[in-house]
C-alpha cells in the first residue's frame, strides 16, 4: 500500500511537468498540487481555507488587473500610496530593470535586496558584506508563475528592488492579516529569531487561536502590539478593492506601521493547519459575516 502511494504521487507530480502553460494547465497543476499537499481533493463549495484559495487561484479572477498590479512589488507601493499614502510604504532606493543596472550599481552596505516577480528571492546586507550580484542578474531569468501555476505571476516584469532594513533589523516584527471581503479576520504574528522563528495566530481582539498555520503554534507568545487597532485600519483600507481573500502584510516596531506586501494566495495553497481539523475552525472565523 505505501508503495503504491508513492507510486500514485510520483505519478501525479510528472503529470504536472507536461502540464500545458495555459490556463487548462494551470488548473490541472492547482489540483494535483492541492491533492498531494492538502492531502485530500478540493471542494467547489466548502468554505474551507484551503479550499477557497485553491477556487481563487483556478478562477478568472486571480488574473484580475487589480490583483496582477499589486502581486508585483514596485507596484503594490503604487497602490499602498494611493489608498493610505506613502508614509505607509517601506523607502524604495533603487528599482533595476536590467542585468546592467545590476552590474553597474553600488549596492548600499545595509539594504534589503529583492526579486519584485517573484517570492522568496531576498538577500539581506548587513554589514557590506560581499554579495553574489550573479545571483541576483539570475533573478531576471525568473518566471515565477512556472513554479507554481500562480497566474498572476505570469506577465510580471523581472526587477530588482532595493529597500532599506525596516526598523533597521533583518529580523522585524511581522503581522499577516487574513481579511475577507476587505474585512481583517486572523492575524499571523512573526516573532523571534531566524534560527527559532515563532508564529502564532490571533484573532481581531488579540485573543490566541489554538492552532498553527503550516508551522505548529508558537511555543511562546507575542503581546499585543501598540499599534494593533492602526494595523487592523491599514489591513482593511488595503483589502477593501477585493471581494473575496487577500492576505495584507504589515510590519511594526510598536510605533510606526509599514505595508509590506499584498498576497493573493497563501503560501499557493501548501499551508496546513496544525492539527489539521482546526481548518474549520479559522475558516469559520474567517468567513464569517460578522465583524470581528
Amino acid at each position: 500500500m505505501r508503495l503504491r502511494k508513492r507510486l500514485f504521487q510520483r505519478l501525479m507530480v510528472w503529470s504536472k511537468m507536461l502540464a500545458p502553460q495555459n490556463r487548462l494547465g494551470d488548473r490541472y497543476v492547482a489540483w494535483i498540487d492541492f491533492r498531494l499537499h492538502q492531502r485530500r481533493w478540493p471542494s467547489k463549495n466548502k468554505m474551507l481555507f484551503n479550499d477557497v484559495l485553491y477556487r481563487l487561484k483556478t478562477s478568472d479572477e486571480i488574473c484580475d488587473p487589480l490583483r496582477v498590479f499589486v502581486t508585483d512589488k514596485e507596484f503594490g507601493k503604487l497602490y499602498i500610496k494611493a489608498i493610505l499614502g506613502d508614509a505607509y510604504n517601506v523607502p524604495t532606493l533603487a528599482v533595476l530593470r536590467s542585468k546592467q543596472e545590476v552590474a553597474s550599481y553600488t549596492f548600499p552596505d545595509v539594504c534589503c535586496i529583492k526579486a519584485t516577480h517573484g517570492c522568496g528571492q531576498v538577500i539581506m546586507r548587513l554589514t557590506g558584506e560581499d554579495i553574489d550580484v550573479e545571483e541576483i542578474k539570475s533573478w531576471f531569468d525568473l518566471n515565477y508563475y512556472r513554479n507554481g501555476r500562480e497566474a498572476n505571476y505570469r506577465d510580471l516584469t523581472p526587477k530588482v528592488i532595493v529597500e532599506p532594513l525596516i526598523f533597521g533589523t533583518p529580523n522585524p516584527l511581522q503581522y499577516k492579516f487574513l481579511c475577507w471581503k476587505g474585512r481583517p479576520k486572523i492575524v499571523r504574528a512573526y516573532h523571534g529569531t531566524p534560527g527559532d522563528r515563532q508564529r502564532a495566530l490571533f484573532d481581531m481582539n488579540w485573543s490566541d487561536l489554538d492552532y498553527g498555520l503550516k508551522y505548529p503554534k508558537a511555543k511562546t507568545l507575542p503581546p499585543r502590539p501598540d499599534t494593533f487597532e492602526e494595523m487592523k485600519d491599514v489591513a482593511a483600507k488595503l483589502a477593501a478593492d477585493f471581494p473575496g481573500i487577500m492576505r495584507v502584510d504589515l510590519y511594526s516596531d510598536g510605533q510606526k506601521v509599514y505595508a509590506g506586501e499584498l498576497t493573493n494566495i497563501n503560501s499557493n495553497v501548501t499551508s496546513r493547519f496544525t492539527p489539521p481539523d482546526a481548518e474549520a475552525d479559522a475558516s469559520a472565523l474567517l468567513f464569517s459575516d460578522d465583524d470581528p
